[in-house]
This record gives C-alpha cells, structure tokens and sequence, in this order.
C-alpha cells in the first residue's frame, strides 16, 4: 500500500520537523535536568501516548473536525500555554520536597501526554504533514496515514529519547545547586518562554 510513497522525502520531512526545537524538546531538557533521567522518560511515554491520540483521531477523520473549529483549537491553544505557565510556577516553588513537582513517577507521563494533547499543532500535524504522503490511489487514506504515522512516532521516541538523556547528564552537574534559586528561577524562566513559544507559534492568521 505504501510502496510509491516518496520515502526520502518523507524521511527528511519527519527529520525536519522532529530535529527542529519546540515545546516538546524544550520540556523534556528542563524536566529531565530538574527531576532526572526517569522522570523524563516517563514523560516521553506520555508524549508518545499523546501522539499515537493525535494519530489515531486524523486517521479517522476526527482532526478535522477539531482543527476547523475556531473555538476548539484556541481552546486547546490557551489552555496549553496555561499547563505551561503552570509548570513554571511549580518548578520556582519546588524547594526539594518529595511532592508531583518533580514529574516522578506517574505524574510525569501524565505531564506528557497533558502537554502533548493540549498542543493544538500536534492535533493538525498528521494532517497537514504527514496527511501529504497518502494518495487515494494507493487505497484507504486513514491506513495510510496511520502506517505513516507511526513512522513519526518511531522517530518521534528516538529523538525525545536522547534529549532526556543529554537532559538528565546536565542535571546531574547541577545536582547540588538544582533547588536553588537561581536554578530554580532558570527552569521557571525557561517553562515561562516555552509558554510563550506555544502561544506564538500556533496562533492563526486570519
């Protein structure tokens, strides 16, 4: 079914848009440096459950129906940026007590899959990108996108992989110092932008 798709230029296209930082990479750094290597794991499993969500609603059409509601997506667009900012303020107040600040455990893949649904440019992603590589003269669209897809989120798992990795070694240069206040102020800064990256980037132009 998949065997005249343009395969290089689907390949670079998942690159691309994977190797380019966003939302996702930059919280899983500053997770993984603040709280350590498993809690950033945690939270690609998350973010990975979030994707296959995504996947699974543009192959079956419901995206669509999301991504063309004006209200719907500045709904997720908002309350996005709110989680984000939310997360700021819980990485400034964390003074090292044992609490869900961390993201440890169960609390960080909820974070990640919270953070990846509430992204209103994942929810189009596989239509507008990965939605351009399936052609109806192959057979089914939604087989196809989902065949696809699940290319991305091979790649997808490889690359927020390794970001917690080189996340978790910088950590664990600042592990005397991640509760203090500047440190503190640094990961809450960084959350802050983050939230300002996704409030700019998925705005629409009208």
């Amino acid at each position: 079914m998949l065997g005249h798709v343009d395969w290089l230029a689907f390949l670079i296209a998942m690159a691309v848009v994977e190797l380019t930082p966003g939302p996702n990479m930059g919280w899983l750094a500053a997770l993984s440096a603040k709280s350590g290597r498993h809690a950033g794991m945690m939270a690609v499993a998350g973010i990975t459950l979030g994707l296959l969500v995504q996947l699974v609603a543009a192959a079956t059409g419901l995206s669509t129906l999301l991504a063309g509601s004006p209200v719907v997506y500045e709904s997720l667009r908002w309350a996005g940026v709110a989680f984000m900012l939310y997360l700021a303020w819980e990485a400034f107040a964390d003074t090292g007590s044992e609490s869900a600040v961390n993201g440890d455990g169960p609390a960080g893949f909820r974070r990640g899959l919270v953070a990846n649904l509430l992204n209103p440019k994942a929810l189009v992603f596989y239509l507008l990108i990965v939605g351009q590589f399936a052609d109806p003269a192959l057979g089914a669209i939604w087989i196809q996108i989902l065949l696809l897809g699940l290319i991305h989120v091979i790649l997808a798992i490889l690359v927020h992989v390794g970001i917690v990795l080189l996340g978790a070694r910088l950590g664990a240069v600042l592990e005397q110092w991640r509760t203090s206040l500047p440190v503190r102020l640094g990961f809450a800064l960084a959350l802050v932008g983050i939230a300002v990256w996704i409030g700019i980037s998925t705005g629409r132009t009208h």
